[in-house]
C-alpha cells in the first residue's frame, strides 16, 4: 500500500496538527530548553525569544562584575621584561656568568629606577608608563605551553595552542556571555591585528555564532566592507522589505525558520554606517588631547592612533577592544629595537590611562598590557634574547583589580615563575571573573561536548580582585 504524498506539508506542520498538537508542544519545549541552556551558560536571564531577535543584547553576568569592558594592549612578539619592567639586581650583578641551566647571563644595558609609593621598577625606556606605577596590578608568575609564536599567540587569544581545532577568541567569549552595551556598534573590535601568528583566528568566533567574532579596523579608521552612508535610504528600504517578507514567511505553514539572526547582522551593519566613521575620526579630538597621545602621521603614529580610538570606542560602549603592536621579537638588534618599539608605545599608553581616568572610565574599564610570553635573561647571538615560556610578566590596570598589588614572582634572574604561578588558562579564568563570568559556566556545546575558554583547567587569582 502506497502512502499519500503531501507536497506542502512540513515536519513542523505535522507536529502542530497531529496528536492534538502535543508533538509540536514537545518540540517547542525541547527547543526552549536548548535556548535556555545556552543562555544560562552565558549568564543571562533573558528569554529565548529575545535571544533569537537580538543575540547581541546586553545580558546579566553570573555574578556582580567588577568591570564593564576590556582594553587589551597586545605587544606581539614577546616584550623583554628584563629591559623594561622586570628589574633583577642579581642579573645586573652577574652579567657574563653562566646561567642556571646554561647560557650566558646578560645584564640590561638600560638604567632602572623606582616609581610611585609602590616603588615599582621601570627602565629608562618607559618613563611615561612609569608615572602610573601605583595603578598597576602585576602578574609576575605567568607561564605558557609553547615557545612558538603562532601557537602561543593563538593560545593567549583563544585558550588553545592546538591549531587543528580553532577555538573562539577571548573577546568572542565575552561578547557571547555579556552581549554589548551599544546596539549601533560591534561589541568586539580589534585594531591593526597582525596577519601573522594566527591572523584572523585571534579575533574569530570559531564555532560560536558569527555575530560574536571581532570586527577588524585599522589605525586610520578604515573598516572593510562598510559602505558609505549615502546609500542608507535605499538600504533602509531593502531591510524593511526583507523584514516584511520574513514576517510573512514565518506565518506561512511549512515555512523554514525565520532568519532573524541574519537580518540582525544586516541591521547592525546598516546602523554602523552612521556611527562608526564619526567615532573613528580622531581628527575631531581637541589638539591638546591629540598632543597628549603623541598623534602624528605615518607608521610611527599608528599605535598612538590606536590608543585614542580605543578610548573613543570604549567610551561608546564597545565591550572588548584590542590594540596590537607587532615587532617585539628581538632575537637580534635588541637594544636599538627596544628603543624604537618603546618610543612608539610609552607615551600613548600612558596617555590612554590618564585619559580614561580623567573621563571616569578607568573605574569601569579593565586594561590588560602584555605579550604571548617573555624573553630570557641570557644572550642570543651578538645582541638578542630568546623566547621564555617559563616565567614572564604582565600588568593590569583599572576596574576590578587591586592597584599597587603584585601576584607572583620570577626567580632571581627572571628565568622561571616561582611564586603565584599563572598559566594562560588561569589568566583567562581571572579576566572572566573580573567581568562577572564564571569560566566553568561560560560554555557552548559543539561536536558533542561543552567547550569553554579555559577548556578543563583554570583557577581564578582571587587575591588580585577588588
Amino acid at each position: 500500500m502506497s502512502l499519500p504524498r503531501f507536497s506542502n506539508v512540513s515536519r513542523r506542520s505535522i507536529l502542530r496538527s497531529s496528536g492534538a498538537g502535543f508533538g509540536y508542544l514537545a518540540l517547542a519545549g525541547l527547543l526552549g530548553q536548548e535556548n535556555a541552556r545556552a543562555l544560562t551558560a552565558a549568564g543571562t536571564g533573558a528569554g529565548a525569544g529575545q535571544a533569537a531577535v537580538n543575540p547581541l543584547a546586553a545580558r546579566d553576568a553570573h555574578f556582580k562584575p567588577r568591570a564593564k569592558r576590556v582594553i587589551f594592549i597586545f605587544m606581539e612578539g614577546a616584550m623583554s621584561g628584563m629591559d623594561t619592567f622586570e628589574y633583577k639586581p642579581e642579573l645586573q650583578k652577574n652579567g657574563g656568568k653562566t646561567a642556571p641551566g646554561g647560557g650566558t647571563l646578560t645584564a640590561s644595558k638600560f638604567s632602572f629606577k623606582q616609581y610611585g609609593q609602590t616603588g615599582s621598577w621601570f627602565s629608562e625606556l618607559l618613563p611615561n608608563i612609569a608615572t602610573h606605577a601605583d595603578k598597576f596590578c602585576w602578574l609576575r608568575g605567568l607561564h605558557t605551553d609553547t615557545p612558538a609564536h603562532p601557537q602561543a599567540v593563538v593560545q593567549l587569544h583563544t585558550g588553545s595552542a592546538n591549531a587543528a581545532l580553532t577555538r573562539p577568541s577571548m573577546g568572542s567569549w565575552l561578547l557571547y556571555g555579556l552581549g554589548t552595551e551599544n546596539q549601533d556598534l560591534p561589541g568586539y573590535i580589534t585594531i591593526n591585528p597582525s596577519p601573522n601568528f594566527g591572523g584572523a583566528v585571534n579575533y574569530g568566533s570559531a564555532f560560536l555564532p558569527a555575530h560574536f567574532q571581532g570586527t577588524r579596523i585599522d589605525d586610520k579608521g578604515y573598516l572593510p566592507n562598510l559602505k558609505a552612508a549615502s546609500a542608507s535610504n535605499l538600504q533602509r528600504r531593502q531591510l524593511d522589505l526583507i523584514q516584511s517578507m520574513n514576517r510573512n514567511l514565518a506565518a506561512t505553514p511549512g515555512a523554514p525558520d525565520p532568519v532573524d539572526g541574519i537580518i540582525a547582522s544586516y541591521e547592525l551593519g546598516f546602523r554602523m554606517q552612521d556611527k562608526v566613521p564619526e567615532l573613528l575620526d580622531i581628527s575631531k579630538e581637541p589638539e591638546k588631547v591629540r598632543e597628549a597621545y603623541g598623534i602624528k602621521d605615518g607608521p610611527a603614529g599608528a599605535f598612538a592612533r590606536q590608543c585614542l580610538m580605543a578610548r573613543r570606542l570604549s567610551e561608546a560602549g564597545v565591550r572588548f577592544v584590542e590594540i596590537c603592536q607587532p615587532g617585539w621579537d628581538h632575537h637580534n638588534n635588541l637594544h636599538k629595537g627596544l628603543i624604537e618599539r618603546t618610543g612608539n608605545v610609552d607615551q600613548p599608553t600612558a596617555a590612554l590611562l590618564k585619559d580614561l581616568e580623567e573621563r571616569g572610565l578607568l573605574s569601569e574599564t579593565l586594561v590588560v598590557f602584555g605579550s604571548e610570553f617573555g624573553r630570557l635573561p641570557t644572550s642570543q647571538g651578538q645582541d638578542g634574547r630568546d623566547h621564555n615560556i617559563t616565567g614572564y610578566s604582565m600588568f593590569l590596570a583599572g576596574a576590578g583589580v587591586k592597584p599597587g598589588h603584585t601576584h607572583g614572582a620570577l626567580d632571581e634572574f627572571g628565568i622561571k615563575a616561582v611564586e603565584g604561578r599563572m598559566h594562560t588558562n588561569d589568566l583567562h579564568a581571572t579576566l572572566l571573573a573580573i567581568m562577572g563570568l564564571d569560566h566553568e559556566r561560560l560554555t557552548y556545546r559543539y561536536a558533542g561536548r561543552d567547550f569553554r575558554l579555559t577548556d578543563v583547567a583554570g583557577e581564578v587569582a582571587t587575591d588580585i580582585i577588588l
